[in-house]
């Protein structure tokens, strides 16, 4: 599952982008829509939102390009966004204008549970999965009651802290993931730190159903000559598809 941020480093880079990653072997894709205060990002998407935001890039824009891609983008995908541009845009508003041009679904890090479990039916009405986030100091509690308000999958943080490449996952991770599945109704995809093949495969190992790689993937665009974005993130995309099986 990896996770890109539309219009970095503009949107019809971000365009051809998205098919690659589709004929690549991603089963979804998560299409960050750029926010000028990402709290729950490191420093590598935090500048790939800087770069987007400096470019134009909106959140209707985002959703033109996903309507532009409608007859051609067959994978789902999924709506990195936060709170702020939520509430400014209209929550029943994004939902219908997010269906309208195929999304599958949307994450919003730093919504709380009480107004996603608000927002959820909403979602669900037109089709739109909200996905919900936990992590390793989320109490076990509150953990059963996310994993149960999560549509689509529930997203299981591998970190304390922000998004960013580590060099391994934590063991503890494992653990979490096994304790997740046993009362968790939809699959299970790890995400934060996960930098490359190696950690794809130890993740699939331990039982989850996915694997979230953003800013391994992201970097790679930053870093590649002009032109040549495409082809960087093909190569590593292949390579984390042979990993994940």
């Amino acid at each position: 599952m990896p996770f890109l941020m539309a219009g970095d480093p503009d949107l019809g880079t971000s365009e051809q982008l998205l098919l690659m990653l589709q004929d690549s072997g991603a089963d979804i894709i998560e299409l960050g829509i750029p926010y000028s205060d990402p709290l729950a990002d490191g420093p590598v998407i935090q500048a790939s939102a800087a770069r987007a935001l400096k470019g134009g890039t909106t959140p209707l824009k985002v959703l033109e390009l996903l309507n532009n891609l409608q007859d051609r983008l067959t994978v789902p995908v999924v709506l990195f966004t936060y709170s702020n541009p939520l509430l400014k845009f209209g929550m029943e508003s994004f939902c219908e204008e997010a269906a309208k041009v195929g999304a599958s679904g949307f994450v919003v890090p730093d919504l709380p549970l009480e107004e996603a479990e608000r927002l959820s039916p909403i979602a669900a009405k037109r089709g739109l999965d909200l996905i919900l986030l936990t992590a390793p100091t989320t109490p076990y509690d509150r953990m059963k009651r996310i994993a149960n308000s999560s549509r689509g999958f529930t997203y299981l943080v591998s970190v304390t802290g922000v998004t960013g490449e580590r060099s391994a996952v934590e063991g503890r991770v494992e653990d979490l993931v096994k304790d997740l599945k046993k009362y968790c109704p939809s699959p299970v995809a790890v995400g934060f730190g996960i930098s490359g093949p190696e950690q794809v495969t130890k993740v699939r190992s331990w039982g989850a159903d996915g694997v979230i790689v953003g800013s391994a993937l992201v970097n790679r665009i930053a870093l590649a000559k002009p032109g040549s974005e495409v082809q960087e993130a093909q190569h590593f995309c292949i390579k984390l598809r042979e990993a994940a099986g």
